[in-house]
């Protein structure tokens, strides 16, 4: 691509025009800016001068990773990324119009080092005075991947060098240009409550299990001119996660569904129709790693991107999950057989609460505990008329004394899903494990308060003994025992993925914690007969409202029948003597 003016711009057109293989991402996010500086009734202004000038402040860089320094050469996504930000102001105003700014990619493409630019810019270059800068992360070894970046770049260029102070003890850079300062926090890191920055990097935005520490960001922002929240990601496996929304709301921007100004997004990955195969489509998620420059591939690099494909396509699971999601910058669950594709999941999502569900007939499913972890109950409500969707309602409780352990142990926010009312921490049998019979009577309490007609109840067998005697004292129905085998839950769940395919179920979409457990859930091997069940790839991927869920789903889609053959209590049986589906392995 030739030497523009307005590289920013250049680089758009050279999307726009077809003459660089891209996704459909990269193409809308050229085409808004274009149509953005197109439109004269648009009350921002493309200031191609300021754009310019920051293009060139981050090709003055010295990169001195490797063999020798070298002086950085921007690549064109890249001069397009830092001059939309810089350039993009409010008309007859010094006001930047991007106040967040969303950057996904493959891995490997200079995440990382546009943000560590970013934050040289900032600091020393932008003019703000004493302000403060943050790199953040989950943990706080990701936090200082972008402050390493910063500190490569002043200590390989002696000039950049003399205008910053840096203390690598406690990852703290100042400039002593304006007094600003750049600091890496991980998310237990409480130093950034309170104050404000002026520019906020959220890294592998995917790794978070809630969007806490970008909220804490923006709140500390609100005050401040010319902010920015820089979040910067590859795709991820938590389809349930703050990342996977936010990045799903901008694609609504990106394709015009959603206008929201103050918002840049660039997402380079392939489309869905792509084949994963087809090694021209690898070039969509992979902006710089396998370019020579902005219009040829770059024939070494894709040929040991082909490596990895091999290594994916034959030994799939692990290796084919991680080739998707780090290469190909794909949001994906486990590739080995999903329970519910996530994305109808979610569109299943609705605003309706258990309120809604008064004085309606419901069948309850009971998914209990080994004593320490998760128990759940789940509501199914069949529908009034023929056109509705069955709905789905979910509760799950842990005792109050192991919630720190399995927050920090499963990696999930378990007190964020308390404070949301999702989850319940019993506090009986010392908190060490779950009180039952605190779950009985919030049961019955809840069953009176909404007058709910419980015409079924499914159960798991195990750990239920003791609670028998007082589920029949609230219960006015049948007790069903639900042997967790294949052959006996094979109709149930074939019957559910197909109900979430079709979109004849309905739940609240505030329920993180049952999305959650229905994105963990995968299917199991079939067994002799091509009978499946569900299961879960990790023990921290944990399923309990979805097994609850299934209980329910089991009465509701037989219509309340029980088994009467024995037949799926013989399956049970043989699957405990080692054996199963009624042939020896």
């Amino acid at each position: 691509m030739a030497k523009s003016s307005d590289r920013t711009t250049a680089y758009a057109k050279l999307i726009a025009g077809g003459k660089r293989i891209c996704g459909n991402a990269e193409y809308l996010a050229c085409k808004r800016h274009l149509d953005n500086m197109a439109n004269k009734d648009f009350p921002y202004v493309f200031d191609v001068k300021e754009a310019e000038k920051h293009i060139d402040i981050a090709n003055t860089l010295t990169i001195g990773e490797g063999v020798g320094s070298k002086r950085l050469t921007m690549r064109g996504f890249q001069n397009f990324i830092i001059g939309s930000l810089f350039g993009w102001r409010k008309k007859r105003s010094k006001l930047k119009r991007f106040r967040e700014a969303y950057v996904q990619m493959g891995r490997q493409n200079g995440k990382s080092f546009l943000a560590g630019e970013m934050c040289n810019d900032v600091a020393t270059f932008s003019g703000y005075q004493l302000g403060r800068i943050f790199c953040t992360a989950t943990k706080q070894d990701q936090a200082n991947i972008v402050w390493d970046e910063v500190d490569k770049f002043i200590e390989s260029d002696p000039d950049l060098k003399g205008l910053y102070k840096i203390r690598k003890y406690d990852r703290t850079i100042t400039s002593l240009v304006t007094g600003t300062i750049i600091k890496a926090i991980g998310r237990d890191t409480k130093s950034a409550d309170g104050f404000r920055s002026v520019l906020a990097v959220v890294d592998e935005y995917h790794a978070h299990p809630t969007n806490q520490m970008y909220k804490l960001m923006q709140d500390g922002q609100l005050a401040v001119d010319n902010a920015l929240t820089f979040a910067i990601t590859t795709a991820g496996f938590n389809l349930n996660g703050p990342c996977y929304e936010h990045y799903r709301f901008c694609k609504q921007v990106l394709q015009g569904n959603v206008q929201k100004d103050s918002l840049f997004v660039y997402i380079a990955e392939l489309d869905e129709e792509d084949d994963i195969w087809d090694s021209r489509n690898w070039a969509k998620a992979n902006p710089l790693q396998l370019w020579q420059d902005d219009e040829h591939l770059d024939p070494t690099m894709v040929a040991r991107m082909a490596e990895k494909a091999i290594d994916a396509k034959e030994k799939q699971g692990e290796e084919l999950l991680n080739f998707l999601t780090k290469s190909l910058n794909r949001w994906v669950t486990y590739t080995g057989g999903a329970f519910v594709d996530a994305a109808r999941w979610r569109d299943c999502g609705k605003d309706i609460t258990l309120q809604a569900m008064k004085g309606r007939k419901c069948y309850l499913g009971i998914d209990l505990s080994s004593g320490g972890d998760l128990t759940s109950i789940a509501l199914v409500f069949p529908p009034l008329k023929q056109e509705e969707p069955a709905y789905v309602w979910s509760h799950s409780y842990i005792p109050e004394l192991r919630l720190a352990e399995h927050e920090r142990t499963d990696d999930v926010p378990y007190g964020y899903w308390v404070s949301k009312g999702l989850l319940t921490p019993t506090s009986g049998i010392y908190g060490i494990k779950t009180d039952y019979r605190h779950i009985v009577a919030e049961l019955a309490d809840m069953i009176e308060k909404y007058q709910l007609q419980v015409i079924g109840c499914g159960y798991d067998r195990h750990n239920i003994d003791t609670l028998l005697a007082d589920l029949e004292n609230i219960l006015p129905c049948d007790l069903t025992d639900i042997a967790q085998s294949a052959r006996s839950l094979n109709d149930t769940t074939v019957d559910f993925q197909l109900s979430v395919k079709a979109g004849t179920v309905a739940y609240d979409k505030e329920n993180a914690l049952l999305t959650w457990s229905m994105v963990n859930a995968i299917i199991s091997q079939p067994n002799s007969f091509g009978e499946i069940k569900i299961d879960k790839m990790t023990q921290k991927q944990r399923i309990d409202p979805c097994d609850a869920v299934l209980d329910a789903w089991k009465l509701y889609f037989t219509d309340g029948k029980k088994d009467v053959d024995g037949n799926a209590n013989l399956d049970l049986f043989l699957e405990e003597m080692g054996l199963e589906g009624g042939e020896e392995d």
